[in-house]
């Protein structure tokens, strides 16, 4: 009896491993559903603003249809002319939901969720077993750094998401025949094309995809050349019909969103080159530990042929030095948008520790060590953070709305605030922006006659210029304590009084 129980128990011992595994990770997800419109994680390490204003501002589209009837405000900021699949998607969940805060989270962990499947897929067709791959997807569950983020209504978990499935389809290639080869090619570019139009930092991640494309052709100068041509015509036909049937016909709101995320440039190669140094520097937001740990198993990998030919790690580090790159350039990084670049860091990082196994268990046990400490210290902090929500956005959202329609201002119940459209997700109150859009801002407080005006701590002085040449002066009339930066934690509501009707008092 005992011989007869040795191979049934080395039969289902792997399937216990995966079951564990797998439920693991389902449960780290759902850890990502607690408190869903609670802060972002105050007192943190990172402060981003993203966090005060583009839920609202990248899903205004898909909440002003639903709410008012029309996606466009005319002169407003309406960034969906350009980036039109998240709105897009957000309409949906906003039609079968509602517009409300945790509609729009819920939608983006559901990507957050083919994140994951994605990564597991991409570890598998590039070799690594099954116990390795829900590893690394085990990891990428419980980062701290992804709990955080991914419970925010933002583009980068739709982008990663493209992006991943574009790279799957691409190392499968190989294994097709002509016809479905070429479905793939362009379902590959199509991908990017969704990618793009998800938001535009995509281009800096198209050279790691084209990268497999290539090596899926044997890095054959033809064959590469072939494949990269119909992948190329799958991704620009899609953007152009788009462009020309309806981009073109809101072009102004097109080429705005370019112009309004210009930041000032260094000046000088030393300081050009510090840009560069500081976006390199930011992708420690996803963990210094985790960072420093990928990049001595990369240097460790790289003496392999084995780990230098595989595809996924030649597309992770073009992605991050593209995503890197286009960071220094912009010369404004951000915490969120290495969202994109965890992936192929734990990509990385789990194809050099399974090409260490097969040379050295010594050096493969100590990396594979310092990840399971990496591993609870996240899974330890996301459950810190999950069991001390805070709501302090959501109840000066809710006190502002209930202040102004406490106090009637002549019918003009619209606000002007730079965080209007994260406060009409909210609450459902109409707003414009005060610091974006395409007309100037008297003309658009011309337009739209807000009645109301919301400001984080201090008044900027060129926004009261503007304020006061559109003919309103501003009133203090009540305040609310959000949320953890020093120069945004007061949000201030002013009432909006007419110049001529003041000085008649």
């Amino acid at each position: 009896m005992p011989t007869s129980k040795e191979p049934r128990a080395a039969r289902l011992r792997p399937l216990l491993t995966t079951g564990l595994a797998v439920a693991s990770i389902l449960a780290l997800w759902l850890l990502h559903w607690v408190h869903l419109r609670a802060d972002f994680p105050n007192d943190s390490p990172w402060m981003d603003y993203a966090k005060y204003t583009d839920e609202g501002w990248y899903g205004n589209a898909a909440i002003r249809a639903v709410l008012f009837g029309h996606w466009y405000f005319a002169g407003d900021f309406n960034p969906a002319v350009a980036l039109p699949v998240w709105p897009a998607l957000e309409w949906v969940a906003f039609r079968i939901g509602g517009v409300r805060l945790e509609v729009a989270r819920g939608l983006s962990l559901l990507v957050f969720a083919g994140n994951l499947w994605l990564s597991f897929a991409l570890l598998r067709v590039a070799g690594v077993c099954r116990r390795d791959a829900l590893g690394g997807v085990l990891f990428l569950a419980g980062s701290v750094y992804l709990w955080a983020f991914s419970r925010l209504a933002i583009l980068e978990p739709l982008l990663t998401f493209w992006t991943l499935a574009g790279w799957l389809v691409a190392m499968r290639l190989k294994a097709r025949s002509s016809p479905a080869r070429f479905r793939r090619l362009l379902l590959v570019g199509l991908l990017a094309c969704l990618a793009v139009l998800t938001k535009t930092t995509a281009l800096f991640l198209l050279p790691a995809t084209a990268a497999i494309v290539c090596w899926a052709a044997g890095w054959r100068a033809g064959a590469a050349a072939r494949n990269l041509a119909i992948a190329c015509a799958g991704g620009a036909v899609p953007w152009l019909a788009y462009f020309l049937g309806l981009a073109r016909r809101r072009s102004l709101d097109f080429h705005y969103l370019f112009a309004a995320n210009r930041w000032v440039q260094p000046k000088g190669l030393h300081d050009r080159l510090l840009a560069f140094w500081w976006a390199a520097h930011g992708l420690l937001w996803v963990g210094p530990p985790l960072v420093c740990t990928a990049l001595v198993l990369l240097a460790l990998g790289l003496w392999f042929r084995s780990f230098r030919n595989s595809p996924l790690v030649q597309a992770s580090l073009l992605a991050s030095a593209g995503y890197i790159g286009f960071t220094g350039w912009h010369n404004s990084p951000q915490p969120r948008y290495y969202m994109v670049l965890i992936y192929p860091v734990v990509f990385v990082t789990i194809l050099a520790l399974a090409q260490l196994r097969t040379r050295s268990r010594l050096l493969a046990g100590v990396g594979g060590g310092i990840l399971v400490l990496l591993f609870a210290q996240g899974v330890w902090e996301s459950i810190y953070f999950a069991r001390h929500p805070q709501y302090t956005l959501l109840e000066a959202a809710r006190g502002l709305t209930g202040y102004i329609d406490a106090h009637p201002s002549d019918g003009r119940r619209m606000l002007l605030s730079i965080s209007g459209d994260e406060i009409t997700l909210m609450t459902h109150l109409p707003a414009i922006c005060d610091d974006f859009g395409t007309d100037d801002l008297p003309d658009r407080i011309a337009r739209y006659r807000p009645g109301w005006y919301a400001q984080w701590n201090e008044l900027d002085p060129g926004t009261l210029e503007d304020i006061h040449a559109a003919g309103y002066d501003l009133r203090a009339v009540a305040h609310w304590h959000a949320l953890d930066d020093e120069d945004r934690d007061d949000l201030v509501l002013y009432h909006m009084d007419p110049a001529k009707a003041k000085e008649t008092r």
